[in-house]
């Protein structure tokens, strides 16, 4: 006896809910009537983790920028507080 058989279309939509909904499997596998087996050998299968690898790569370059971004204000901040009191000592 074989067991349901279910179109590319909905095997996808349904790891969807996984990965992108955030979903756990087993609520998912509820909901759709399908075994976690099922969901677990179509997430092998389909889910593709090259976009989410650019994503993390694009993610660090985008912290490296701001914490560099950070440091330089930092300095200036410190720059400007050293004249400032600079300033005020001269002047009095």
């Amino acid at each position: 006896m074989s067991g349901k058989r279910f179109t590319e279309e909905f095997k996808k939509e349904a790891i969807k809910q996984i990965i992108e909904r955030g979903y756990s499997v087993a609520e998912v596998a509820e909901r759709l009537g399908t075994t976690t087996h099922s969901l677990y050998a179509w997430l092998k299968k389909y889910n593709e983790p090259q976009p989410r690898i650019a994503a993390q790569v694009d993610e660090q370059a985008e912290i490296a920028r701001l914490k560099a971004e950070l440091r330089r204000v930092t300095e200036e901040r410190d720059i400007l507080k050293k004249a400032a009191a600079y300033f005020a000592r001269e002047h009095e």
